[in-house]
């Protein structure tokens, strides 16, 4: 029923709990304690919804599930709402992901407080529906409607440069995907329908797929950040407040590889079978370019964000091998590089917090004076290398197996990106936590609080377990993947049989 179900539940629930914050009248402090608990209350209540949902999931099924639906307005558009084993992982992820931002915000915050935690709400629900839409024109006002939220907390929340990075990240991602709006808009004149489901059935003709793929493409490479289009990711997260990091880096980035997995992959595959080996070049270029540029960065955030872009690299050459192995590997290292990015943005806002500075020359020492942050932070850049038994390393070893199924030379060139960040995220743990404390100001600094502990045990704890035992996000989505891949190469197969008739 429209409205009641489960997935409606989980999308539009944190709209609920932003109105009830805006109902609290004045700003003292009891008012603003009861507006963050609000927020961590609604959070928490969502990501319950969204693990009682895993539980009548059935892995084994490649169809979507849950599904709701219900005409909107005219004939061919409809409010339908269904996951899948690719979506379901990361609907997980975000709602998972939320709380911590919470708890992440609960003191840094001083300034517009309910505000703040209002836009994180109202970005929660759009970012739940991306995952959970299966109609073409739902998704993309949801994929769209999440720039309006994270302008606000960039821009009102964020640091020194704050306006220009909210935006340049606004004009950036608004630009792509005013093209991705004329290909829905033809899409529909050809199938006449914007649902998914019928979409994905839907044999478009090979001149217009490419046509469509780039327009496609010009709205998730923005997303996702591919380079060159990345370069609005670093001002935006050295910006952003902690919490904002941590959503834009661990879900927002995501939704560029949901976008190609569910649309570009499926719906265009003479297409993307055509653009493969553009795919590939823009991907080795992501992985070696950015992990040099990272090497030389002075400012924590700025490190971690190019890191990001190296990995999507990883992401996208897995995607686009069609293997089951790269596949497979792509839609892991998007959830493990949503833990790890998420934890190593939370580790500079503790920092942060401590010194107002992300400036690396400005530290060091710290393990004398923060034992269980050093830990911490040593877990999660390792899983930023992708050390074996840590989340990084499955996702990134399946994507360059998948590769090397394709082109050797594509993997041995993505292999070089695995030593860069080794070289990067090394360095930076070095010069951050070894060394000598001869700072005055790192004198008193005060290792993690209880509520800092809180935020890192859970995604120590998957870092951890998804590393030593994959098999709950690969089991998840085996189903989903290898009918994706049997449709795109039955597809591959009707169009050369064609070609071949015709001849």
């Amino acid at each position: 029923m429209f409205g009641f179900g489960l997935l409606s539940a989980i999308v539009f629930l944190p709209l609920i709990g932003a109105a009830f914050i805006l109902t609290l009248r004045g700003n003292d402090e009891a008012t603003l304690e009861n507006a963050r608990r609000a927020a961590l209350g609604t959070t928490l209540i969502v990501f319950l919804l969204s693990v009682y949902a895993y539980t009548r999931f059935d892995p084994t099924s490649s169809a979507f599930q849950l599904v709701e639906e219900k005409h909107w307005f005219g004939n061919g558009l409809v409010y339908k709402m269904g996951i899948d084993g690719i979506s379901f992982p990361l609907l997980l992820l975000t709602t998972f992901l939320m709380p911590i931002c919470i708890l992440a915000s609960w003191q840094s915050i001083k300034s517009r407080v309910k505000e703040y935690f209002v836009a994180f709400l109202v970005l929660e629900t759009l970012m739940n529906g991306v995952f959970c839409a299966l109609d073409l024109v739902l998704f993309y006002l949801f994929f769209e409607g999440g720039l309006i939220p994270m302008f606000l907390i960039i821009g009102v929340w964020g640091g020194p440069r704050r306006v220009y990075a909210s935006f340049k990240f606004f004009l950036y991602t608004l630009v792509g995907s005013l093209l991705m709006l004329l290909a829905i808009m033809a899409m529909y004149g050809v199938a006449g329908t914007t649902d998914i489901v019928t979409l994905l059935q839907t044999p478009f003709p090979a001149s217009m797929q490419k046509w469509l793929w780039l327009a496609f493409l010009a709205s998730l490479a923005v997303k996702l950040p591919m380079w060159p289009v990345h370069t609005w990711l670093p001002d935006a997260h050295v910006e952003a407040p902690t919490a904002g990091s941590v959503i834009l880096a661990g879900v927002l980035l995501k939704m560029g590889g949901y976008g190609f997995i569910r649309f570009s992959l499926p719906m265009f595959p003479d297409a993307s079978a055509y653009f493969a080996p553009l795919i590939y070049a823009l991907s080795v270029i992501a992985i070696i370019y950015t992990s040099l540029v990272a090497l030389v960065q002075e400012d924590m955030k700025k490190l971690i964000a190019y890191s990001s872009v190296a990995h999507m690299g990883f992401v996208t050459m897995g995607l686009f091998t069609m293997t089951a192995q790269g596949v497979q590997g792509a839609v892991y290292l998007m959830v493990s590089h949503g833990l790890v990015s998420a934890a190593l943005f939370l580790c500079v806002g503790v920092v942060y917090d401590r010194l107002h500075t992300r400036e690396i020359a400005a530290y060091g020492g710290l393990v004398n004076r923060m034992p269980i942050y050093a830990v911490v932070f040593m877990i999660f850049t390792l899983a930023n290398v992708g050390l074996p038994g840590t989340t990084g390393f499955i996702g990134e070893f399946l994507t360059m197996l998948g590769a090397f199924r394709i082109s050797s030379w594509v993997a041995f060139l993505a292999t070089t990106g695995m030593i860069l960040s080794a070289a990067y995220a090394l360095y930076l743990y070095r010069r951050i936590v070894f060394g000598v404390l001869d700072k005055p100001s790192l004198a008193s600094i005060l290792d993690l609080s209880w509520r800092e502990k809180v935020q890192f045990a859970p995604l120590v704890a998957l870092t951890i377990l998804y590393g030593i035992y994959p098999a709950p996000v690969i089991d998840s989505s085996a189903a989903a993947i290898n009918a994706l891949i049997k449709g795109y190469e039955t597809a591959l197969n009707a169009t050369m049989t064609a070609a071949l008739s015709l001849n």
